[in-house]
């Protein structure tokens, strides 16, 4: 198989994978998000060249410590008075605004297809991201709340400059969804060794610092109209939602972050 050959299959892989994300990220509609995240890992692993992504067992979230995994990239992070983790400078042309749930398969997924662009464009400084990690499905753990838990000590983290590791060891390891998440203990010990230091960030952690700012971003998305999409319910908001500066994007198309940038005039 020539080059461009190859290119076009890996291209056209990238575009299938993305246009299963888009459909498994459908709010309400388990049934829909359960048969695409299926189809997603096999795109992945496709697309990255047969490099096998695991995720835990149902019961792996409290079993030992998190695996620290380290983001592609370094970049800045400052937490904003409404929780949102502030990536990259501030003055980057390109806003890449993104609404996850650390638990969200269909996240997990996003994570794996353009974590990397989005971590290297930010670093590079053509992109400014704004993490806004929610709670939507809190009571799909066992016990319920893992969402809220590891949305907090992320925000937590970002405080302490820490934010791109801890962020990608949550999706790297992610428990399944109606399993038992990672708990306040194990998320503190991952804090320390992506290299957090003194006592704010396991106070942060075990007083939930950040939940009713997480609560009520939740809320405010749920409710904006201009993040909603079809799904079999209806109009309703999911995980992920991707918006670049204020529109919404359509994760079908693989190439949104590469053509946000061209069209800034970046290149």
């Amino acid at each position: 198989m020539g080059g461009a050959e190859r290119t076009a299959r890996k291209r056209k892989q990238t575009t299938q994978a993305a246009r299963a994300v888009a459909a498994a990220r459908g709010g309400n509609d388990r049934r829909n998000v359960i048969i695409g995240v299926v189809i997603v890992v096999v795109m992945a692993v496709a697309v990255i060249g047969g490099v096998l992504y695991t995720r835990n067992s149902s019961t792996s979230g409290g079993a030992g410590d998190i695996p620290v995994t380290a983001a592609h990239a370094q970049y800045p992070t400052k937490v904003e008075d409404d929780g949102t983790v502030l990536a990259g400078n501030e003055s980057a042309k390109v806003t890449v605004d993104v609404y996850e749930d650390f638990l969200c398969p269909a996240c997990g997924s996003f994570e794996k297809l353009y974590g990397e662009q989005l971590e290297k464009a930010v670093a590079d400084g053509k992109v400014k991201a704004r993490y806004h990690i929610l709670n939507l499905l809190d009571r799909y753990s066992n016990p319920a709340g893992y969402s809220l838990e590891a949305a907090n000590a992320a925000i937590a983290a970002a405080g302490t400059g820490k934010f791109p590791d801890f962020h990608a060891s949550l999706f790297r390891t992610q428990p399944k969804e109606g399993g038992k998440g990672y708990t306040q203990d194990q998320l503190v010990k991952l804090g320390q060794a992506v290299g957090i230091s003194g006592g704010d960030f396991e106070s942060a952690v075990r007083g939930g610092k950040y939940n009713e700012q997480i609560k009520k971003q939740l809320e405010a998305a749920g409710n904006n109209p201009a993040l909603q999409r079809e799904s079999a319910q209806g109009k309703s908001f999911g995980t992920p939602t991707i918006a670049v500066n204020g529109t919404m994007v359509d994760l079908q198309d693989a190439e949104w972050l590469k053509k946000a940038i061209e069209q800034s005039g970046q290149g």
